[in-house]
């Protein structure tokens, strides 16, 4: 079982879903993409197929991205593999798949890209899913790579994630952060703060820095937003368009 390294550190840029504005979001093409485009770090949603296989998804239902009007949690993964997830509404792209979570890692490894996995579990299977993810990590995340960010909006899945794999780091995701965001988040064991950048006022970015956790935003393609945030103290802005962003940011 692989041991992750207690350090940890984030990239000031992370391609959001790969580099969605170049590619079809969570394939391989765009894990690719967002590697030419200078991304050394992508995010990414991991949800598990109807027969519990983990897959890169972010919605609940295949429709929007593969054309598939069907709940991936109703879908095996044998009919699944069998969709298009490019090329129905980018040709280009005809023939990309719905990639498994163990053939994202096995892409990331090519590219020498570092993670942040967003644990985005079908209703009712937010342990099972934290579990699985975790589960691939452990056997299959290669050495050669940064540590992983496990990050969820799902509380109980970044819950079982801590019980599962304890020196896996966490980042809680809240899109508005209210008052409770401390306590969330120290309850978990968390890290750091993923949080929706248009929201997030200059008060809550200091206050989450002042108690030290890390803190990105996403999903932040405007360069000036970009420059405003990081301004504010924030570590990581989630693009998906990072070669845009790290232009207009450069330091």
């Amino acid at each position: 079982m692989y041991r992750f390294m207690p350090e940890f550190r984030l990239p000031r840029i992370i391609g959001h879903r790969g580099a969605a504005t170049y590619a079809p979001e969570n394939t391989l093409a765009s894990l690719r993409e967002a590697k030419r485009r200078g991304a050394s770090w992508v995010e990414f949603d991991v949800k598990l197929s109807g027969d519990g296989v983990p897959i890169l998804m972010h919605d609940e239902s295949l429709k929007r991205t593969t054309g598939l009007d069907r709940l991936v949690a109703d879908t095996p993964w044998a009919k699944i593999a069998r969709l298009d997830a490019g090329g129905w509404k980018a040709p280009r792209f005809a023939g990309e798949g719905v990639p498994t979570f163990e053939a994202a890692i096995a892409c990331l490894a090519e590219e020498g890209l570092g993670a942040n996995v967003e644990i985005k579990p079908c209703p009712g299977r937010e342990a099972a899913t934290a579990v699985a993810v975790v589960e691939v990590l452990c056997r299959s995340w290669p050495a050669g790579l940064p540590t992983p960010l496990l990050s969820s909006f799902k509380d109980a899945a970044l819950a079982a994630a801590r019980d599962a794999a304890p020196d896996l780091p966490r980042a809680i995701l809240i899109d508005e952060l209210g008052d409770d965001w401390r306590r969330r988040a120290e309850a978990l064991g968390a890290i750091g703060v993923n949080t929706n950048g248009r929201r997030l006022a200059a008060a809550r970015a200091r206050a989450v820095k002042a108690a030290g956790f890390l803190l990105s935003v996403y999903t932040i393609n405007d360069p000036a937003l970009a420059t405003d945030l990081f301004a504010l103290g924030v570590d990581c802005v989630i693009t998906d368009s990072p070669d845009t962003i790290a232009a207009a940011t450069a330091t």
